[in-house]
């Protein structure tokens, strides 16, 4: 390779970085506006938060096509902005009104959008892996060439469901990436209390499917390690099983303390976070400190619009429930 070919490599390399650090911060803010908003009693229900995690939505999707699709658990919204789901959308659900990506109907645990290839949003856990299947399936007897990307928590891994999900992907040879984000504590378990292993991605050898385990902290690490996952189901239409080890720096949910872990532990672990991380690798590249603020600036102005908006949307009128009971 020429000096030239390595310099515009590089070029390119830093521009997919720096919009992965972007759409990060973007992720943080989103989800730390609407932890704001649930104290202010403006979100109802459930609100189970992705931060600490973004390095493994955006790296995942950054690994993807944008006809390929995505499915995870309740703590969706980073997935979902990561996917391509605007602030507006996200914010308006989580408000519960009609200008959300579910018209305000599914909440926090219930995003949706067709458009983007996001099929959910679930909010029992485990029961969308046997769904991913059957949608890597669908691609495969279809002959469309699109790969699922299913995430789902520590607390899924040892489900029924998962495993018979898993056991069809592997006899028949589906599309499928299963992803497992490893948070350590399920709902508020550690891991060494409820399963009888440490690595769950030991649990692909069972059905003969290829599996990997990494640190999900490194976008960079994440989005070249979920490739060869995602070309493995493109190319070959084999399953793979993975764990990313990956830390949550709030509670399971804003109702949670986290009282079964120390203060020292949390802040332990946000000396390895994935924005801080990210914008090493980008200093050394040559970004400077006014890049970043811009970064922040318009960050901040997309969820102060985003936030204003679900202020501003109309509740779904109730004569309109049941319009989306059933569809075609």
């Amino acid at each position: 390779m020429s000096r030239i070919e390595r310099e515009v490599l590089q070029e390119e390399e830093k521009a997919k970085l720096l919009k992965y650090y972007r759409d990060m911060l973007g992720i943080r803010r989103v989800e730390e506006a609407s932890a704001k908003a649930y104290s202010q009693q403006k979100i109802g229900g459930f609100l189970h938060l992705y931060i600490g995690q973004e390095a493994v939505g955006v790296g995942a999707v950054a690994a993807l096509q944008p006809t390929d699709y995505v499915m995870t658990s309740y703590r969706d919204h980073g997935l979902a902005y990561a996917k391509g789901m605007s602030a507006r959308a996200i914010m308006a659900e989580l408000f519960a009104k009609e200008t959300g990506c579910s018209k305000g109907l599914g909440g926090s645990m219930h995003f949706f959008d067709k458009e983007n290839g996001f099929l959910g949003g679930w909010g029992i856990v485990g029961a969308h892996l046997p769904l991913a299947t059957g949608v890597a399936f669908a691609s495969k007897y279809r002959g469309d060439g699109r790969v699922c990307l299913c995430f789902y928590g520590d607390g899924a891994a040892s489900q029924g469901a998962a495993h018979e999900a898993m056991s069809l992907a592997a006899l028949w040879k589906l599309p499928v990436v299963f992803i497992c984000e490893n948070n350590m504590y399920s709902m508020g378990t550690p891991l060494s209390r409820s399963l009888s292993v440490e690595d769950t991605s030991q649990k692909a050898l069972a059905y003969g499917m290829a599996r990997d385990r990494f640190d999900g902290n490194d976008v960079l690490l994440v989005r070249d390690r979920i490739g060869e996952a995602v070309r493995r189901a493109r190319e070959e239409s084999l399953p793979t099983l993975i764990e990313i080890r990956c830390y949550r720096y709030r509670g399971h949910s804003m109702s949670d303390p986290g009282l079964y872990r120390t203060k020292e532990e949390v802040e332990e672990m946000k000396k390895q976070d994935c924005l801080l991380i990210a914008r090493t690798y980008l200093e050394k590249l040559g970004v400077g400190e006014d890049k970043f603020k811009a970064i922040e600036a318009e960050v901040k102005a997309e969820v102060d619009d985003a936030v204003k908006f679900a202020d501003e949307s109309p509740v779904l009128p109730a004569e309109r429930l049941e319009e989306f009971v059933t569809v075609d």
